[in-house]
């Protein structure tokens, strides 16, 4: 496995050949009655924390809402469990984001909001949080994503309400370009949903591509609610480009069959908005070789996370997941928002919002842990707990992302399903 790093203002060292995660670090209102504490850790009484998800259940991300609504509702769980230690209990209010097209979030939002809420986790799509985005924060409420990449959020002003846990598609972007080169593709043609995170990830996607000395020959763009791929297809097709990179949502499921036979999978290249286990969805064999990229550690290093999720599912008699895309970061947000109240003392969403960078390691001064219960403690006892998450450190800078990620490198078996990428 190769380990690069990168900073905000620098460049990237070292290769991508043969990686199966490759690490990169960056260089870097309210709904409640509890008031702040005087010492900013203990509370002055029991917190009784509410807050909302704004996640896929309807819509082309649709597939991402399971893994992400688990992860939270298992977070939920440990930190309820712990409420006896802490003082703090957390309510979650399921909501559904829907995307841009059937707009769930008009109906969803406002209901959320109405719920008094401190927090409102999601969306998965940077598009559609973008939507919704000043009149949540406008409320006075977090929005904190697990998912959104777009490099969009980092210049928001949001004030200082918007957190993720997943990185810039800026990362993706690098680390997706250099593979297709490192591969050894010196053309490259892409499909490109037309919303923040398809023109941005494409965006960055050529940058990375072009500067290892390739050139892309064809990005035609679809919207979403299109339901027939057959113009964009061809045009990519008649560029006869060595690979293909679609960036996309689970439109991809019904583009696929037009590139079957024509175009060899294994110069298809995924992305995070439709990396999934297909199964019998195609003939088997029809991905073989295919490759993907994906925020967040590896599935295989994140095995004992998703076999206690499952573990948790199983007894809570809930239906088991095929997916895991992005559970783990909705349960570090998750764990996050509660350490962060409990840091402040209250459950106002300003007060959050200033504990937030905290508790993620942000200010360089706490005590490290990787349990909510550990972090817990730690905060009870008076001290500064810094959070270690399933998805990796975190550590938040001053405009609320991640400045420790790494991104996932996955390839397509006969079965059509993905595994970490062995080189």
């Amino acid at each position: 496995m190769s380990v690069f790093t990168r900073s905000r203002a620098g460049k990237v060292f070292g290769g991508i050949a043969a990686v199966g995660v490759s690490a990169l670090i960056l260089a870097g209102c309210s709904s409640s009655t509890e008031e702040p504490s005087d010492n900013g850790s203990e509370p002055s009484e029991s917190l009784s924390l509410k807050i909302g998800t704004a996640l896929p259940q309807t819509g082309n991300l649709a597939f991402l809402g399971p893994p992400e609504e688990a992860g939270v509702a298992y977070a939920q769980a440990q930190i309820n469990e712990a409420t006896g230690d802490t003082g703090l209990d957390l309510e979650v209010v399921f909501g559904d984001s829907g995307d841009l097209d059937n707009k769930a979030y008009e109906v969803e939002i406002p209901r959320l909001l109405g719920e008094n809420v401190s927090a409102i986790l999601g969306a998965a799509s940077s598009g559609v949080s973008l939507q919704f985005i000043d009149q949540v924060t406008g409320a006075g409420v977090i929005q904190f994503s697990p998912a959104n990449t777009s490099d969009a959020f980092t210049t928001y002003d949001d004030g200082g309400l918007y957190f993720r846990t997943a990185p810039s598609d800026v990362l993706q972007g690098e680390v997706l370009g250099n593979l297709i080169a490192e591969d050894g593709a010196q053309t490259l043609g892409m499909i490109v949903l037309n919303d923040s995170y398809g023109t941005g990830l494409a965006k960055y996607v050529t940058e990375a591509f072009e500067a290892a000395g390739g050139e892309v020959v064809a990005a035609p763009t679809y919207n979403t609610g299109d339901t027939t791929f057959d113009a964009q297809i061809n045009e990519v097709l008649a560029a006869d480009p060595d690979a293909i990179a679609l960036i996309t949502f689970e439109e991809v499921k019904t583009m696929l069959p037009g590139l079957f036979g024509q175009f060899p999978a294994e110069n298809l290249y995924f992305v995070d908005g439709n990396l999934a286990n297909f199964g019998e969805d195609f003939e088997a064999g029809s991905l073989t070789g295919a490759k993907g990229t994906l925020p967040g550690l590896s599935i295989d290093t994140l095995g004992d996370f998703t076999s206690a999720l499952d573990a948790y599912l199983e007894e809570a008699g809930s239906a088991p997941l095929t997916e895991y895309s992005y559970a783990a970061e909705s349960y570090d947000a998750t764990i996050l928002l509660a350490l962060a109240s409990l840091a402040a003392g209250s459950t106002d969403a300003d007060a959050i919002a200033e504990k937030l960078i905290e508790v993620s390691g942000g200010t360089g001064d706490g005590e490290k842990c990787t349990t909510y219960a550990e972090c817990a403690d730690i905060i009870v006892s008076g001290g500064v707990a810094d959070y270690d998450g399933v998805s990796g450190p975190i550590t938040f800078d001053e405009v609320g992302d991640p400045t420790e990620a790494s991104i996932g490198i996955y390839q397509y078996g006969d079965d059509n399903t993905y595994a970490a990428y062995e080189g």
